[in-house]
């Protein structure tokens, strides 16, 4: 598995297996044929819900901590902040039955982010933590964040896929050390992504599928992606990216179909702000 190496030294496989929207009661089985595919880098959040199934397939799987690379993410916690921070990462930690977490990400930049921020470098520095990151987090935001604060993002995991690319992102992420990953890789088929023509003849010049067109395309990017499914068929389909190289022409080619805009939602528009700011999780 191709690696990428984050601003603290620790080292994230470039492609993992996400878990959003997939129901607690499948992820338990998802998770464990991922591993079996190969994968080592697993992504989930408080706010999926399913946690604790992801804690059982690693434990079932039998595979050694050190091997593996776990992600979840912070909601957006209610004053006193740091210390409903540290609740909630024991409350992980706890749900997935680990003793450290390998990558820890501010989910939205709304609330106390500083006090959420302060309470994550803490646990960071203890050890339960190897490295923290944040997610949605637009330039103006980020940069806020790493100019006063002690340690800077190792990630930020963003909607990125071809209609929606965010170079210019990466290259500000990039020049202060902030590692790009993707959500919504394969824009959930949006714009009739899977069907594409250019990216169909882009796979058939390689004898591959859109979807590890795209995949690939993020990997050449250095773009950390997770693509989901519940289909063993076709989480080792996703796997397989790593036989084949995209020529400079076709990156270009793919690079055209950047619309420089969300398919989903703007963490800029008022009401989605209010909305993810008064959304609180159960449990």
């Amino acid at each position: 598995m191709q690696t990428v190496t984050l601003n603290n030294g620790v080292e994230m496989p470039i492609l993992g297996f996400g878990v959003y929207q997939i129901p607690p009661e499948q992820t338990e089985q998802a998770v464990t044929e991922a591993l079996a595919a190969g994968y080592r880098l697993l992504d989930t959040a408080a706010a999926y819900g399913n946690e604790e199934a992801v804690g059982r397939a690693v434990k079932n799987s039998g595979i050694p901590r050190r091997e593996l690379f776990v992600t979840t993410k912070l909601w957006v916690q209610d004053a006193p902040a740091e210390a409903n921070t540290r609740r909630a990462v024991e409350k992980s930690l706890d749900k997935l039955g680990l003793d450290h977490l390998d990558l820890y990400l501010m989910h939205q930049p709304f609330g106390d982010v500083y006090g959420q921020w302060r309470a994550m470098e803490a646990v960071n520095r203890e050890g339960l933590v190897r490295a923290i990151g944040v997610a949605n987090f637009h330039p103006d935001r980020l940069l806020d964040l790493i100019f006063n604060n002690e340690i800077t993002p190792a990630v930020n995991q963003i909607e990125t896929h071809p209609f929606f690319q965010r170079a210019a992102e990466q290259d500000l992420m990039r020049e202060h050390g902030v590692r790009h990953q993707s959500w919504g890789g394969f824009a959930e088929g949006k714009n009739d992504l899977f069907t594409h023509p250019g990216l169909g003849e882009i796979g058939r010049a390689h004898g591959k599928s859109v979807a590890q067109v795209v995949l690939r395309w993020l990997v050449q990017r250095g773009v950390v992606t997770i693509p989901k499914s519940v289909r063993p068929e076709r989480m080792a389909e996703n796997f397989d990216v790593f036989d084949f190289e995209l020529t400079q022409e076709q990156m270009t080619r793919i690079a055209a179909l950047d619309t420089g805009t969300t398919l989903f939602f703007d963490h800029r528009d008022p009401e989605m702000v209010a909305w993810l700011s008064r959304r609180r999780l159960e449990g």
